[in-house]
């Protein structure tokens, strides 16, 4: 495997590389993240994988500094997950200028859900992923659905500025007891990583009311949101949306998907379910 630093690099290694399945991340990797890059392998001849700390989509309170950095661990994983390229840039080399240029995605897409709570978090995510996409030149890119939102916006972005590459969703990996894998588990006290697992149970109790038929969404969010502030939990939002826009369902038969970012202690986690 080999890591790249430079754009120049990495380029010339992708000249190389046949069909490309490309694995973008902010590192401090997880096991959802290796089952993103061994579904890669099977879509393409070599796996390119990025680790970069994009600071354009972190908020001014939010956990850019201290966001871990964990590159030799994280290149041993990829590596054994059979990666060949990893790009690993400074910041110097994504970002060498002021980043005046931007992708600006539709508002009705960024206003809702994480982008009401994080103001300017998917202009930066929409922005960066842009670049290396530009940079990589993959045939394929994959993402996870556990950002169900930022896996929608990606894909509208890469349709609608015809960018050559296809997009493929990777389902969310989940512990034992149903907390879906993230990066920011880590900040988890024990305490509260056996907490963790009740906004999993909420959203899949949401999903299988539905599933019965109780098309009361409101009444479904308020008493979810209610169940996880009487145990300690600050919840930003749980709603059914629409899964094609995360718009409110208009009909009983839209596919729909469960939503739900809620803050435990000083970490905030988000989840979905597809119902």
């Amino acid at each position: 495997m080999q890591i790249h630093r430079s754009i120049d690099s990495l380029r010339a290694a992708r000249r190389a590389a046949g069909k490309v399945a490309f694995v973008p991340t902010m590192g401090n990797l997880h096991d959802g993240h290796i089952d993103l890059v061994r579904q890669a392998a099977e879509k393409a001849d070599s796996v390119i994988a990025s680790i970069f700390v994009n600071r354009l989509q972190f908020g001014p309170s939010e956990d850019f500094n201290s966001y871990p950095r964990t590159l030799a661990a994280d290149c041993e994983r990829l590596e054994a997950a059979g990666v060949a390229h990893v790009f690993a840039p400074d910041e110097s080399v994504m970002y060498p200028e002021p980043q005046h240029y931007h992708v600006d995605p539709a508002p009705a897409q960024i206003s809702i859900l994480e982008g009401e709570f994080r103001p300017g978090h998917f202009r930066g995510v929409a922005t960066v992923v842009l670049k290396l996409l530009n940079i990589v030149q993959p045939d394929v890119a994959l993402f996870g659905k556990k950002d169900y939102q930022q896996l929608m916006v990606l894909s509208n972005m890469v349709r609608q500025l015809a960018i050559p590459v296809e997009v493929l969703p990777g389902e969310t990996v989940r512990a034992a007891d149903g907390l879906a894998l993230s990066s920011r588990n880590g900040y988890l006290t024990p305490e509260e990583r056996a907490e963790a697992p009740r906004l999993y149970r909420q959203l899949a109790r949401i999903c299988e009311a539905v599933r019965r038929g109780d098309h009361d969404f409101l009444k479904l969010e308020t008493e979810a949101v209610a169940e996880l502030a009487a145990h300690g939990w600050k919840p930003d939002y749980i709603a059914v949306r629409r899964r094609a826009d995360l718009q409110p369902p208009m009909h009983a038969d839209d596919p729909l998907v469960v939503l739900a970012a809620a803050k435990l202690g000083r970490t905030r986690l988000i989840d979905n379910l597809e119902i």
